[in-house]
């Protein structure tokens, strides 16, 4: 959206003028509420929405149709309409709120006219913005509650509520489409990605690019590196996989085929790349804020926890680019390219706002105000630089960042329609039993399922949407199936502490004895599985650290948050893959397929936090966990591709296939991982000389 919407500034007819100064005059006042104001928050989620409404209303057209005289006077007055009617609905909540309390919450005409008018038009916005998907699901949803859930027999049926109090709850209180979703675009979403405009405007973006050349330029497959790091470095602010495609892609895919890398291969490495930039802190596009508010950890908690396994990932795409640059044998293109020395001299100042935000963080301000601050650090920060900024670009960013944020401000308010039946009708609690069921209480399988929803759910929603959905159904089924691993290893060295064994003494009491001893898997699954489901919380609750928990919780959250990545570069709908192949002028589901299998990292990981201690464990568990894998993932690669530093022989890539399994399998055993990076390295090292044999032949 961004990349569209900045053409958008450019017009001088009154309504981009409108728009314009509305942006600008909105972004403030979000500003404003999220440092100084002291507003209610329900307010503030109702204003949200009804101005970003109207917002959207007017910016879609304006982005479909790039000129703005080619929308009628009859398709602009019906879009005025629908932006002014979802403006009147919030100003209703905020001015007869307190009528409908002393009215003992019975609603009147202006309560129901205002409560359908508001959730119509975030239906509404959502189809404009992301299709039918999304609309239609909250059509099912609301009408499942107060119509059709009480013919359903089964643990599905539900007894159904008024529609009143649906619509009560969906609009009135802070569950609904106004609720925690809201909050969390208002607040942390919006200050990030309006702080992410500011630095763009002031040359950051530039500065990136220019530092990612200078670093990998010379390299082998320098452009392909290029777009890897570039990708991550403005992924990590820009938190929108489309828009950093869009922005760095135009840069980095025309210089990787003029190195000599294939169009296809070339648009499929910036569409992986990019998507890793909603993997890499800080921003992490809008779904870190949301597993901050559902796992109460701390943002800069999760953010440092997220690091290394982002830079995992972007090691597995890097691995693909090498790979394919010494198939290749592609050429820099560029011997004038500057040092990483003379890049930073110049651009230095571009680094601070990032250095204010993370030492505002661990000072303990909040990401919000952290945020706040930083955006007026980048105006200061570009004044050491030849171009600082003025009005006019402080005006611009603000106005950039409101309409950067309309369209996702929409779908994530359109979401919290879903979350809120989610939570009414507790079918969340019913779906993760159903999913543990399922998967026969396989942590494995139930990941696999996950994924395979993710892809489902992405063909129609958003990352962040499919994220939310997905966490608020799953979510517990994985944090479950994790935290009873544990309890069956503590089971088995028979370490369980005294305060967990008086549940088996009301559930197997004759089994006391056998705690306090060691056994095997099978005896210690055994006697897990005599607890019965309404007391397995409890004994969990009781035999693990209430700090270990909580790493558990972000490890659930985290495996969902990155397999909802996916469908960023899965065909057939993957966004980002057909931004890179408009760019790069290839077939989109071709050049999915390609992003796809260089994104392989998006599934691996996952099953690294779920199998070992990535996340929560000792630096040297998470080092020892890290290192492994990132030798393993260069295995990988090589018995996909085949291919190392030359061609690989047959055995050779079979060897490579089982060294990277030893390395990447969560086996937990050192010594098996040990024996997988000694094979292949003595694998990488033949191969290595067959290629200077080739080389020297050559010359």
């Amino acid at each position: 959206m961004s990349a569209d919407t900045s053409s958008i500034l450019e017009h001088k007819t009154f309504i981009t003028r409108f728009v314009y100064w509305m942006a600008v005059l909105f972004a403030l006042a979000h500003v404003y509420a999220n440092t100084i104001g002291t507003f209610s928050e329900l307010w503030v989620s109702a204003l949200h929405f009804g101005g970003f409404a109207l917002l959207t209303a007017l910016i879609v057209p304006l982005v479909k149709s790039s000129e703005v005289h080619r929308r009628s006077k009859w398709q602009l007055g019906v879009d005025l309409c629908i932006g002014i009617a979802a403006v009147a609905s919030t100003v209703y909540l905020v001015l007869f709120e307190d009528a409908l309390y002393a009215r003992g919450v019975n609603f009147n005409t202006g309560d129901w006219v205002a409560s359908i008018t508001a959730i119509l038009v975030s239906m509404e916005m959502a189809r404009r913005t992301a299709g039918w998907f999304i609309p239609v699901l909250i059509a099912i949803a609301l009408s499942y509650v107060f119509w059709w859930g009480q013919y359903v027999d089964g643990v599905f049926g539900f007894p159904g509520l008024s529609l009143e109090t649906v619509l009560y709850r969906s609009y009135f209180t802070t569950e609904g489409m106004f609720g925690q979703i809201a909050r969390i675009s208002w607040t942390f979403v919006f200050m990030f990605i309006l702080f992410g405009a500011f630095l763009v405007r002031s040359g950051a973006g530039d500065f990136i690019i220019d530092l990612s050349r200078s670093v990998a330029g010379k390299m082998i497959g320098g452009p392909g590196i290029v777009a890897v790091i570039g990708s991550g470095l403005m992924g990590s602010v820009s938190g929108s996989s489309v828009a950093n495609t869009v922005s760095t892609g135009v840069i980095t895919i025309p210089l990787m085929k003029r190195a000599g890398f294939p169009p296809t291969f070339a648009a499929g490495v910036e569409a992986a790349a990019s998507t890793g930039g909603q993997l890499m802190p800080p921003v992490m596009g809008a779904g870190v804020f949301i597993m901050a508010s559902y796992t109460q950890i701390p943002y800069l908690d999760i953010i440092a926890y997220a690091s290394l396994p982002a830079l995992l990932y972007f090691l597995s795409v890097g691995y693909y680019v090498r790979v394919e640059a010494q198939k290749r044998q592609t050429q820099i293109i560029d011997e004038s390219i500057s040092t990483p020395l003379e890049v930073f001299k110049k651009g230095w100042y571009s680094l601070l706002p990032l250095a204010v935000l993370v030492a505002l963080l661990i000072y303990g301000f909040t990401p919000t105000y952290a945020a706040g601050l930083s955006i007026l650090s980048v105006i200061a920060a570009s004044w050491f630089g030849p171009k600082p900024m003025k009005v006019n670009d402080v005006l611009d960013s603000l106005a950039q960042g409101s309409m950067n944020m309309a369209t996702t401000s929409m779908l994530l308010i359109a979401v919290g329609l879903i979350v809120n039946v989610v939570a009414m009708t507790g079918i969340g609690n019913v779906f993760s039993l159903m999913v543990t069921d399922w998967a026969g209480n396989s942590l494995l399988i139930t990941v696999l399922l996950v994924g395979l929803a993710s892809l489902i759910l992405g063909m129609g929603l958003p990352v962040t949407a499919s994220y939310i959905v997905l966490a608020t159904l799953s979510a517990p089924a994985i944090y479950g199936l994790i935290a009873e691993n544990y309890l069956i290893e503590m089971i088995m060295a028979g370490q369980l502490p005294e305060a967990a064994q008086a549940i088996f003494m009301l559930v197997a009491p004759d089994q006391l004895a056998a705690l306090s001893q060691s056994m095997t898997l099978e005896q210690a699954e055994a006697l897990l599985g005599q607890v019965p489901v309404d007391y397995k919380m409890q004994l969990i609750e009781l035999a693990l650290a209430p700090e270990f928990l909580a790493m558990i919780l972000l490890t659930s959250h985290m495996i969902i948050f990155w397999l909802s990545q996916d469908s960023n570069v899965t065909p057939p709908v993957c966004l980002t893959a057909f931004a890179a192949a408009a760019i790069a002028k290839t077939p989109p589901m071709k050049t999915g397929l390609m992003a796809w299998k260089i994104a392989k990292g998006l599934y691996i990981v996952p099953l690294l936090f779920a199998y070992t201690r990535f996340i929560g464990g000792s630096m040297a568990e998470i080092l020892e966990v890290f290192v492994f894998a990132a030798i393993g993932l260069y295995a990988l690669v090589g018995f996909v591709e085949g291919h190392l530093e030359a061609p690989l022989m047959w055995y050779q890539r079979l060897l490579c296939g089982v060294a990277a399994l030893l390395m990447i399998w969560p086996h937990q055993m050192v010594g098996v991982s040990v024996l997988g990076a000694l094979v292949f390295m003595v694998i990488f090292g033949m191969n290595y000389r067959v290629r200077k044999g080739i080389n020297l032949t050559a010359a």
